[in-house]
């Protein structure tokens, strides 16, 4: 199974993410709910960009317990509530993607998230060659 990476001519470059991936080949889909920035006994740290570091870690942990990593996630969706840092939303997504091969992304800021407190929500979708 194979990734490509795209981003057409036609389109602005984007910032730590690709237009389009295209993956081929039989393989595997795993599709990850959104992971927020609480931990297992639903603690929520403050500030956003800490909310974001958890959130990641959760995802990485979701990921793993299909088998998969941040190398195979091929697209992301993630939700800030309004006022929380763009800048730091990057550099965290930075520091667990694959920034020679971003997945395809989409960044939405939200008026609030399902639980009070939240700043933070990312869902992935990884693709992974067959079993």
């Amino acid at each position: 199974m194979g990734a490509r990476y795209l981003n057409p001519q036609a389109v602005f470059k984007p910032p730590g993410y690709s237009h389009v991936v295209e993956v081929t080949g039989p393989g595997r889909t795993i599709f990850v709910a959104g992971q927020v920035g609480a931990d297992r006994d639903r603690n929520i740290p403050p500030g956003a960009r800490a909310q974001m570091v958890l959130a990641f870690e959760n995802l990485k942990a979701a990921l793993a317990e299909a088998g998969a990593a941040f190398k195979d996630v091929v697209k992301i969706n993630s939700y800030l509530v309004d006022g929380a840092d763009m800048s730091d939303f990057r550099e965290v997504r930075d520091s667990y993607i694959n920034t020679a091969a971003p997945p395809a992304s989409t960044t939405v800021f939200v008026s609030r998230l399902a639980i009070d407190g939240l700043l933070f929500e990312i869902e992935a979708v990884a693709a992974l060659p067959p079993k």
